[in-house]
């Protein structure tokens, strides 16, 4: 399911469910709308990385006596997520990037800014636009090229190859 269409229902559907006492801000609502569809997300991730452990290790912890969740939390769980840290990464980014369809039910970001201060007589000029979305790109690259170099050092220390 697409982010837009996520945001929309916790937007204007999610209020017509709750109590008529209860008022969430939009921001809020928003808010509930990413968490969810990250969630969802993240939940494949990891289950692709559980899919990719053997069975034998799953065996070979019962074998030692361990119970379900000991299996999981000390067996199973390290080494499925150290299998999807890049997937996880490639989440965190994409999940980075979309931040600006909250724009479709009107919450202000840097891009609004941007064109709003385009807007603004005492800002306009003919290059203002320009250079203002010149400089969101490149605060979205930094943080990106960061993200990515980071999952990189980890997936380096911790020896994921092997």
């Amino acid at each position: 399911m697409p982010l837009i269409t996520v945001l929309l229902f916790a937007t204007y559907i999610l209020p017509l469910f709750l109590p008529g006492t209860w008022k969430l801000d939009g921001l809020l609502r928003v808010l509930i709308g990413v968490v969810l569809f990250s969630a969802a997300y993240m939940a494949e991730v990891v289950r692709g990385g559980l899919q990719a452990i053997p069975r034998g290790q799953f065996e070979a912890a019962m074998a030692l006596g361990l119970g379900y969740w000991r299996t999981m939390g000390f067996v199973i769980l390290p080494q499925a997520l150290r299998l999807v840290i890049p997937g996880m990464v490639n989440s965190f980014i994409a999940l980075f990037k979309v931040t600006t369809l909250v724009l479709i039910v009107a919450i202000f970001d840097l891009l609004c800014q941007v064109r709003a201060a385009f807007s603004d007589p005492n800002w306009a000029t003919p290059v203002t636009l320009f250079t203002g979305f010149a400089f969101a790109g490149m605060i979205y690259f930094v943080f990106c090229f960061g993200m990515s170099r980071y999952a990189l050092f980890v997936e380096r220390r911790l020896n994921t190859a092997r």
